[in-house]
């Protein structure tokens, strides 16, 4: 299952570098014809606002992922084994909550939105919103994941403080 995990993240962020490199060829590009040639892409500016809505939240499956994401270990650092793995257990939960939470609105606004258009593109106004519903997905199996190992007793002492720390 790690190697599937690892293999999709890959994915994401080549997934991610495509929506970045679009992103700057429409707004490079809608620049450099606004004031050279007083046209534009019509489609640039919403475009582009899709497209870092996008990488946002798969640059977020990829940080979960990796236990990138902000967190303070102090107090977790000085707990026993045991106490590692409470606190884990608990902060895991809770995060998976919370990703239920997102799962389900993002669904929501996916589904009331998917007969609207957006203005420029006349796309679909549900590929917006299906973004969160990606994530939440995403992130729920890994963070199943990660709670899996961790009540298996697959996980060990280091993978019960879930912050990478990681020197500037």
């Amino acid at each position: 299952m790690a190697r599937i995990l690892d293999l999709y993240c890959a994915m994401l962020k080549f997934v991610i570098a495509l929506c970045l490199a679009a992103m700057v060829v429409l707004v490079f590009g809608n620049v450099v014809l606004r004031y050279g040639f007083n046209s534009g892409i019509t489609i640039s500016e919403e475009l582009s606002r899709w497209l870092l809505v996008w990488l946002t939240f798969l640059g977020a499956i990829v940080a979960v992922r990796e236990h990138a994401h902000l967190g303070v270990d102090s107090l977790v650092r000085m707990l026993s084994p045991a106490g590692k793995r409470i606190c884990f257990i608990v902060n895991y939960c809770l995060m998976l909550f919370a990703d239920w939470l997102l799962l389900t609105g993002s669904w929501r606004q996916t589904i009331i939105n998917l007969d609207d258009r957006a203005p420029a593109t006349g796309l679909s106004l549900g590929i917006f919103y299906f973004a969160g519903v990606v994530f939440g997905v995403s992130a729920g199996i890994v963070l199943l994941y990660d709670l899996y190992r961790v009540v298996s007793g697959q996980a060990g002492e280091s993978d019960l403080v879930a912050v990478r720390e990681e020197e500037a």
